[in-house]
């Protein structure tokens, strides 16, 4: 890789990063406990209840993003990145900028 290509890279992981911080503070804000004392009916409150646990859902998604992202930007200097933690080979350089936190190839990530 390239240090053009590493640049490019670092900007586009640390844009990711802003980008999935964000909604984590908006999936924070949408998994906050729901109130009993709020009238709103009782189908209404189980829609509410189901909505907070797809919220929950999303929220542990994006900070597991949010870990993967900090790792790859900390090892984007390192000589083995954007090799395959599996086979070792190197992982196609398309695959590392649409996904800059996986650290396996198409084939090994499909297995």
């Amino acid at each position: 890789m390239t240090t053009a290509e590493k640049q490019a890279l670092k900007e586009k992981i640390e844009k990711l990063l802003q980008e999935t911080e964000i909604k984590v503070k908006e999936y924070e804000e949408l998994c906050r406990p729901i109130s009993p004392e709020n009238a709103i009916g009782r189908v209404s409150r189980m829609d509410a209840i189901n909505n907070k646990s797809v919220a929950e859902a999303a929220l542990r998604t994006a900070k597991r993003k949010v870990e993967k992202l900090n790792t790859a930007l900390s090892k984007l200097e390192e000589p083995d990145f954007g090799t395959c933690s599996s086979c070792k080979r190197p992982i196609n350089p398309k695959r590392v900028m649409l996904m800059p936190e996986s650290t396996r190839c198409v084939r090994c990530a499909s297995r």
